[in-house]
């Protein structure tokens, strides 16, 4: 059956009307099977330069409506409803707004089921996480990218008339720029599991994760202007993330005021919360800042991290004095064992005297633990902090 004939199926399959499309795509009201409806006036058309530019970047033009789509894909609309709506989509009901790409989505994704390759579970997680890590990149791009470089230059230009040449010209440097980089993380993704000690770890890993957020962020929000508080958020973000990356850890996310980071190695996630605060330090315009870390099992989905370690991360970060690194009894038993920090100050010292009586080099730590009182923490009973810092 051709895309054209699906319109007249079954009137139970018609029936059918929630399904979606693109979050945001112009609505053609007029466009329904079998419409008997009077014709919409020309304020309900779609807008054409708004058309224009849909077209552009999907590359092509709308030609079916959701169940037209799903019978071109071969797949029911049911799952094919589930599918748009984990990937962020919007329902339009029956409006013909769909193209040959959606359809070519949907072959895809269904075309993985039956191979056996992955469970249909597995492909509407598949879905949701590049629609929702894709939905926020292009809002960010539209928003901070875009926005800047569509300032009318000519009078009697609008802002979306210019914006049309612009998309035409960046569009095929940034899909190739983002297949760059999706490619390299997918890399250093596959590498890290790999590394896992065994087959249990590399679903349920042992991780350092650590909180890094900025005290009195709340006032803030009532003192500065909104594009003032707007550059600060961003440029701590941005700090965040540099840091992150560059001493070999990884951005989970960032919350404004709050950054989630984890590492495979105690002593990397000890050098970014102390690179963070160091950092911040010197920079005059930043509130104060401090970091809670904690090590054990974290399960991951979705790029997201969940479990206790996470939500113990996040407790220490909430009793940590300023400007200071808390962690976890886990986290200081780790950077001890991989002698990166010695056990206590007397235990250094033993140490250095041992070695000196042999004639060697005394041990050489990086980091210092301190340990704190016990006390007690909301859902996670009572825990002993040590506070993290620089070895002299």
């Amino acid at each position: 059956m051709t895309a054209d004939d699906a319109g007249s199926g079954t009137a139970e399959e018609r029936e059918v009307l929630d399904a979606a499309a693109p979050d945001g795509a112009v609505r053609d009201t007029g466009a329904r099977e079998g419409a008997d409806a009077e014709t919409p006036d020309d304020e309900d058309q779609p807008d054409p330069i708004a058309l224009r530019l849909e077209q552009l970047i999907l590359g092509a033009e709308r030609r079916y409506t959701p169940f037209q789509a799903a019978r071109s894909a071969g797949v029911s609309v049911e799952l094919a409803t589930r599918f748009w709506r984990a990937m962020g989509f919007a329902d339009i009901g029956q409006a013909k707004a769909l193209t040959e790409a959606d359809v070519l989505a949907l072959r895809r994704l269904s075309g993985l089921v039956e191979a056996g390759l992955l469970s249909e579970p597995m492909a509407i997680q598949v879905a949701r996480s590049t629609g929702q890590t894709t939905a926020r990149l292009a809002d960010w791009q539209i928003d901070s990218f875009l926005e800047g470089l569509t300032d009318p230059q000519e009078t009697g230009m609008t802002r979306t008339e210019i914006a049309y040449p612009l998309v035409e010209l960046l569009l095929p440097e940034l899909e190739e720029f983002l297949v760059y980089v999706y490619r390299r993380q997918l890399a250093a993704a596959t590498g890290r599991v790999v590394q896992a000690a065994d087959d249990v770890e590399m679903v349920d890993r042992r991780l350092a994760v650590g909180f890094a957020d900025l005290v009195s962020f709340t006032r803030l929000t009532r003192r500065l202007e909104e594009e003032e508080l707007g550059e600060l958020v961003e440029a701590f973000e941005t700090t965040a993330a540099d840091l992150v990356a560059a001493h070999g850890g990884r951005l989970i996310k960032t919350l404004g005021d709050e950054v989630l980071y984890a590492a495979d190695d105690a002593g990397i996630a000890a050098e970014i919360a102390l690179r963070l605060i160091e950092t911040l330090t010197h920079d005059e315009t930043m509130p104060e800042l401090r970091v809670g870390i904690a090590f054990g099992t974290v399960t991951t989905r979705m790029g997201d991290v969940f479990g206790t370690t996470v939500n113990l991360a996040s407790r220490l970060t909430s009793i940590a004095p300023k400007n200071a690194v808390l962690v976890d009894g886990a986290f200081a038993e780790e950077l001890s064992r991989t002698g990166e920090a010695p056990v206590s100050e007397a235990e250094a010292a033993e140490a250095a005297a041992a070695a000196e009586k042999e004639g060697e080099e005394p041990p050489s730590y990086r980091f210092a633990l301190q340990p704190m009182w016990q006390r007690p923490v909301r859902g996670l009973g009572v825990v002993e902090p040590w506070l993290l810092s620089r070895r002299a």
